[in-house]
């Protein structure tokens, strides 16, 4: 995410401690913050992809993604 994107989320979270924000100031924070956690989960997940587990017996295994339970 660049740079002037996540100065707008923190300006925008900085009025609305000062005054309630207008309809559109608060679609445009809820949009950029969604944006940033986009962002954010791809890298981890990016990351997590590199992982591998080294079992007892000395074998290498790549991590597992856990799969979804029905509350998620």
């Amino acid at each position: 995410m660049e740079h002037e994107k996540i100065l707008r989320i923190n300006e925008l979270t900085c009025l609305s401690r000062q005054r309630p924000l207008t309809d559109e100031e608060q679609a445009e924070r809820a949009a950029l913050r969604r944006e940033y956690l986009d962002g954010f989960r791809a890298n981890i997940e990016e990351t997590l992809q590199g992982v591998s587990i080294r079992e007892p017996d000395g074998t290498t295994r790549p991590l597992e993604k856990k799969p979804k339970t029905p509350q998620q």
